[in-house]
């Protein structure tokens, strides 16, 4: 983890669990419980993308740690993209006497029954990143449905006069992730009427393998001469459908979306392969998860832990924190991930996209 994400999300996580702590009345407040001694159980999703295990788990870890003296544990699980593991993973931390979860849900429904013998347990439950089902007691993500916005306002824009001319192919993430859902509304709302979806797709777990096979099918019904553009949902992705259509012979690749500013995403937007990536600021996401996980396992009151809060189908009135998202091209590069430190120059210039980056000013 480099220096600035480290020290925005600690400045964001001391601050708001200072005044927290402040507002709570502190120790005389009944209940609450100042014993650094936290163990939380940490479930994430799926190794595909790679901000899990190289952003998202080690800000959390080190946020627990600053906020208990170093004396808190993070018992972490990562479900490969297995809902039924992930399942056995928490049921497991139940077992374990876990004092608080954060909980990135591979199948936002199939999760529900073990949050719901986690609150039995007495055990509270952060929903991070995706809006889990159950009874849960805090969440944090990023404004999904504005993701949706983002990439397809982008996708027009790189479409321009010819946004009526050819064919638009949609690839949405897994219909198992509500956040795949909200990526899908919101870049229907921006695309609809204004071009003409030729194919579309969910894709099973994410996979960049699963989305190549969706653009190979694509290629096959519209003709890859005659697609204009495609949404991707993520990065992974992106990859598969870009190889695709490589594959295919075009000379020239239509506009292609994508989320999660993956290194090698980036790395195609530099060499003209990928239009954008949306940007979304880890640190600051997995920092607020860290607070509020902290907050409940002390008993305390998220207070200015949580910006609103939201229904579900499940719970009522729920803490949030929604974090804005960023859109990333050729031109925004060094002004958005190279000055928060998420990439440097020398790691998104490789050797082979050395020509493409002096051409963009990235030296």
């Amino acid at each position: 983890m480099n220096a600035h994400l480290r020290r925005a999300a600690g400045a964001a996580a001391a601050t708001v669990l200072a005044a927290s702590l402040s507002g709570c009345g502190g120790s005389d407040e009944p209940g609450v419980r100042l014993s650094d001694d936290i163990v939380v159980g940490l479930l994430l999703p799926e190794n595909q993308a790679a901000r899990y295990e190289k952003f998202d788990k080690p800000v959390i870890e080190e946020r627990i740690a600053r906020l208990t003296n170093s004396k808190g544990k993070v018992l972490y699980a990562n479900a490969k993209s297995d809902a039924g593991l992930q399942t056995q993973q928490l049921e497991n931390m139940i077992k374990d006497k876990v004092d608080v979860l954060i909980v990135d849900a591979v199948d936002a429904k199939s999760i529900a029954g073990a949050i719901e013998k986690a609150d039995e347990a007495g055990i509270p439950v952060v929903a991070f990143d995706r809006l889990a089902e159950g009874p849960i007691d805090a969440y944090v993500s990023f404004d999904n449905e504005q993701v949706g916005h983002v990439q397809g306002k982008a996708l027009l824009k790189a479409l321009g006069d010819d946004a009526k001319t050819g064919e638009v192919v949609m690839v949405h993430g897994a219909v198992t992730d509500p956040n795949a859902a909200m990526f899908k509304k919101g870049a229907h709302t921006e695309l609809d009427g204004k071009v003409n979806i030729g194919q579309e797709y969910d894709t099973k777990d994410w996979k960049p393998e699963n989305a190549k096979a969706h653009m190979r099918r694509a290629i096959t019904s519209l003709g890859a001469e005659n697609i204009a553009g495609v949404y991707s949902a993520n990065d992974g992705m992106a990859g598969g459908i870009i190889a695709a259509l490589k594959a295919s012979g075009l000379s020239e690749l239509p506009p292609v979306t994508g989320q999660d500013a993956e290194l090698a995403a980036v790395q195609r937007i530099v060499a003209g392969d990928q239009y954008m990536t949306v940007y979304k600021q880890y640190a600051p996401e997995a920092a607020s998860a860290a607070e509020m996980a902290i907050l409940l396992a002390r008993h305390m009151s998220l207070g200015a832990a949580a910006h609103t809060d939201i229904d579900t189908s499940t719970a009522k009135s729920v803490p949030t924190v929604l974090i804005p998202v960023i859109a990333v091209t050729k031109d925004n590069i060094k002004e958005t991930i190279v000055q928060d430190g998420l990439y440097t120059l020398k790691e998104i210039c490789a050797p082979a996209i050395e020509a493409d980056c002096e051409e963009l000013g990235l030296t």
